[in-house]
């Protein structure tokens, strides 16, 4: 009893999971002591290896600290490179959510749609959104190649998870929505929608991760006008591997942050709905 008591108090404080600050100390305990771990594992990969292509973590944040003092290069700095990926990915962000959310919705509450449309999607849908890199750069040049790139990674996540959403609300709820007199515009704003909601923000989470990855790839086969995918082709070619590492940590930075902001509209979304 003693021993369950001193666990439960450590430093002769209780923890309250229903108390904020309690869970934030928590949680950031958690994540620097992960961080910690990460860093260590890391470096000592680094050391065991004992290769040039594996920089240590204090070589990448020197790295780091000179880029974005310094810049990039003469032509581009850090920010540069950032705001080029960025325009790219929101551009082709925007143009997945606004073919896949209403295609989503479209075929998900028609079956006789989702039966015609099942064979084509499950053929493109496997399919590496990067395999399309030289067909879109061809077709429609260096500034539209990356953004199409991205439109396909993020476009298939959505869909899916769109059209899943609709077809999981019960038949029961449709039914009493129409007992109660709404129409089938009333019955997409008010029930389909927001039913929906946290399966699109599930494909929109999966597919912010797959469009940063999409993005590096995309500016790699066309080196045109900066990126960070650029930018790391460019530094590995050249053998600046700490500066490679900084790209990659600049891309990891840019999806937390995405994905951050994505979480924080829904939740906004989520209380105007009723869904919270």
């Amino acid at each position: 009893m003693e021993l369950k008591t001193k666990i439960n108090k450590p430093f002769g404080i209780t923890y309250d999971k229903n108390n904020k600050v309690h869970r934030w100390i928590r949680q950031s305990i958690i994540v620097v002591l992960s961080l910690i771990v990460f860093v260590l594992l890391w470096w000592n990969i680094s050391l065991l290896v004992n290769t040039a292509a594996i920089p240590t973590p204090w070589q990448v944040w020197d790295a780091f600290i000179d880029l974005f003092s310094h810049g990039a290069s003469a032509s581009y700095t850090m920010w540069d490179h950032i705001f080029a990926s960025l325009k790219r990915f929101l551009a082709g962000f925007i143009l997945a959510l606004l073919v896949a959310i209403p295609f989503g919705l479209l075929l998900g509450s028609s079956k006789t749609l989702h039966e015609f449309s099942s064979p084509t999607l499950e053929i493109l849908r496997p399919i590496a959104p990067i395999a399309w890199a030289p067909v879109f750069l061809f077709a429609m040049g260096a500034t539209w190649a990356p953004i199409l790139v991205v439109f396909v990674g993020i476009l298939f996540p959505l869909l899916t998870n769109t059209m899943f959403g609709v077809r999981k609300i019960e038949p029961n709820i449709m039914d009493a929505a129409r007992t109660l007199g709404a129409n089938k515009v009333q019955s997409f704003y008010k029930v389909i929608f927001p039913a929906s909601m946290p399966y699109i923000m599930n494909g929109m989470r999966i597919g912010l991760g797959i469009g940063w990855m999409c993005i590096v790839a995309a500016e790699m086969y066309a080196p045109y006008g900066g990126g960070i995918g650029y930018f790391i082709a460019m530094q590995a070619q050249n053998g600046f591997w700490p500066n490679v590492f900084v790209g990659i940590a600049v891309i990891a930075i840019l999806g937390i942050l995405t994905t951050g902001v994505a979480d924080y509209i829904y939740k906004r979304l989520a209380k105007r709905t009723g869904l919270e």
